[in-house]
């Protein structure tokens, strides 16, 4: 395999605001989470109170779920890896909804931050679509 098999197919030059109005779409849920990822980095004592006393999360996790977070975002962001980045975050995002559960909280923000993950993906890359979205006859 060559490693431009994986590439991004970016849309025709013709569509040119297309290109760029999907990337501003991928751009909000990457966003989201370098807010998210940034407040878990900065061990504010009110984030740190509600993460430890409300979600149930020991503070020493904080700067490593930050950091994954932030890691998982950049190879969202970058083109040619967008792929592995949205598994990663959808795997993430799973995590965040399950800790919803948990503690009895509506789970439906950490969804939906991993359908715009994907809506984002589907988007950019024409590769994405073409497995997900269904061909016209």
């Amino acid at each position: 395999m060559s490693s431009t098999e994986f590439a991004v197919t970016p849309a025709p030059a013709s569509r040119g605001w297309v290109f760029w109005a999907a990337r501003a779409f991928a751009a909000l849920p990457v966003l989201l989470i370098a807010m998210s990822a940034s407040m878990k980095l900065s061990h504010q004592p009110q984030f740190v109170a509600m993460f430890v006393g409300h979600l149930g999360y020991p503070e020493a996790t904080l700067t490593g779920i930050g950091l994954l977070e932030l890691g998982c975002a950049v190879i969202y962001a970058i083109p040619q890896t967008s792929l592995y980045g949205a598994l990663l975050l959808t795997a993430y995002f799973g995590g965040a909804t399950a800790t919803h559960v948990r503690i009895g909280e509506p789970f439906v923000t950490p969804v939906l931050v991993g359908v715009l993950v994907w809506l984002g993906l589907i988007v950019r890359d024409a590769r994405v679509r073409k497995v997900i979205l269904p061909q016209r006859a």
